[in-house]
């Protein structure tokens, strides 16, 4: 499968996935509003979810697939495959007994783990008490979500993307389920969030494990021992929790310190906008680093550096083509976007403006967070954790340290901002480091096309902004003229976009046939 064609399949159903997850945030917003119990459930949703993206998602992601990969190598054989399970088998030994010591130490500890975080909401018992119990309803996600991450990864490597890219929407669909089903109170709906998230990744873990039963394989559980391989992965995890999730670190600084010094909805004002800004990352972004990852990797290991080099190029060309259009029509259209999503029932005119001054700043972030998902397999794939750890400590500092700066003059919106100017830190770093040690450099066609991308960028934002200007009276009251409104703009934007693309050749039948080819 090529590149592209692999970024679409994971693409198309991770749109899908998005989706539903729009509808579950509508009713969310609907159900939940920004007071309470909307609060309470989405920092006990980030707790499971922080480390998931973390370290099962990134961490233990970036380290098992390309030695997994490197054990399949670039042509499967009965042999090759027999070593690649076997060596998943022995992680899967080790992987099972860890996560559930962690899950019962973290069930035990619940308490004084969300009292370090929250500080305790000042004193207020009843949020307190709720955020607890929450925690513990969605924290065997965690465990589950490890191994469906597990065989996702194994699925990946076989070039198999469909079947890990659908998981997702077996999570939102569960939790849209049991809004509507037990959504009468925030608290009840909270509760059944919390509850349903466990749930689906059951779903998700019994849906990965057939269609991996389904592609025969099959796996052993050996006694946990530490062999070479196996030290070899521990050794890479270590490092790649942190350069593989230096944004969730970001992230959950944003929400800890919303919750422990910012007027309560904060928390909520940031996931909504963070919700948004997440549409277009994961539809590109993660589409990009869950293909380029294992496909780097086996071309590393037949010494295909050429190969390599145009892949990243390929995948930071599809990135920004899609991202930076995005990223301006977010920005411009926050305040219309989630009037039009959200603005009903619990979530008020004023959760709206709050929510969109923070969706704007993540917006400009935006770009810089896919192309550090286009980046870090470049050193993932040469096994190289450490130098995007150096980079991430760098961001996690100047992140830190601008959110207690701005956050004093611009409340949640400074804690949007810091997260961004880190991004793009970080995404520097990254192509810093690899063109300096020439492991990527941008081909000139590379450059040309982004140079059309961002003039044809610029001219959608500059329609976009008069139109939605001149229509911002119809965004004041809901209904379907708002909604009609709304649609109109984007596709407007889209047609316009696509306009500027044709007249500037930004891709030529020729060169669109070489994007797809594999190793162009």
């Amino acid at each position: 499968m090529s590149l592209l064609k692999g970024i679409s399949t994971v693409g198309g159903y991770t749109l899908l996935s998005r989706v539903f997850g729009v509808i579950r945030d509508l009713l969310m917003a609907r159900y939940l509003g920004a007071g309470m119990a909307a609060d309470a459930f989405f920092i006990a949703f980030k707790l499971p979810n922080f480390f998931r993206r973390l370290f099962a998602e990134g961490a233990f992601s970036v380290g098992f697939v390309p030695l997994f990969a490197r054990a399949l190598g670039k042509d499967i054989t009965p042999e090759s495959k027999a070593a690649a399970e076997a060596f998943a088998g022995r992680v899967l030994a080790w992987q099972l007994p860890v996560l559930l010591v962690f899950l019962v130490i973290m069930e035990i500890a619940m308490a004084p783990f969300m009292l370090g975080l929250t500080g305790g909401f000042e004193g207020d018992a009843t949020k307190f008490n709720f955020v607890v119990e929450l925690g513990r309803y969605t924290f065997p996600y965690l465990a589950l979500i490890s191994l469906v991450s597990f065989y996702a990864g194994m699925l990946n490597a076989f070039g198999r993307y469909s079947a890990a890219a659908f998981a997702p929407v077996i999570l939102n669909v569960c939790m849209i389920s049991s809004l509507l089903l037990y959504g009468e109170t925030e608290e009840g709906g909270a509760r059944a969030l919390s509850i349903a998230v466990s749930a689906a990744g059951v779903a998700q873990l019994i849906w990965l494990y057939g269609v991996a039963r389904k592609l025969g394989v099959s796996l052993k559980l050996p006694r946990p021992t530490l062999s070479p391989d196996v030290k070899e992965l521990l050794r890479i995890i270590g490092p790649a929790a942190i350069g593989a999730g230096v944004t969730q670190i970001n992230l959950l600084i944003d929400v800890l310190i919303a919750a422990r010094f910012l007027p309560e909805g904060s928390v909520s004002w940031l996931f909504y906008a963070d919700r948004l800004s997440q549409l277009p990352l994961g539809v590109i972004g993660i589409a990009v680093g869950t293909v380029l990852l294992p496909s780097i990797s086996r071309l590393l290991s037949v010494n295909d550096h050429k190969g390599a080099n145009g892949q990243q190029n390929r995948a930071i060309e599809f990135s920004l083509f899609l991202t930076l259009p995005s990223a301006i029509a977010l920005a411009i259209m926050a305040g219309p976007i989630l009037a039009t999503l959200f603005e009903r029932d619990a979530f008020t005119a004023h959760d709206t403006n709050a929510t969109a001054a923070a969706l704007m700043v993540y917006a400009a972030g935006l770009p810089a967070y896919v192309i550090a998902k286009a980046l870090t397999p470049g050193y993932f794939a040469r096994k190289d954790t450490r130098t995007p750890v150096r980079f991430a400590i760098v961001s996690l500092i100047i992140n830190t340290t601008l959110n207690f700066i701005l956050i004093q003059y611009f409340a949640h919106v400074g804690l949007a901002a810091a997260t961004a100017i880190a991004a793009w830190v970080n995404a520097g770093l990254l192509y810093g480091g690899l063109r300096k040690r020439n492991h990527l450099t941008l081909e000139k066609i590379t450059l040309i096309r982004l140079a059309k991308c961002i003039i044809s960028s610029a001219v959608m934002g500059i329609a976009v902004y008069f139109i939605t200007r001149e229509s911002a009276s119809v965004f004041l009251t809901d209904g379907l003229t708002r909604v009609a409104s709304l649609a109109g703009i984007i596709v407007v934007g889209i047609l316009v976009y696509v306009l500027v693309n044709i007249v500037l050749r930004t891709l030529t039948t020729a060169e669109l046939k070489r994007f797809v080819r594999p190793n162009a």
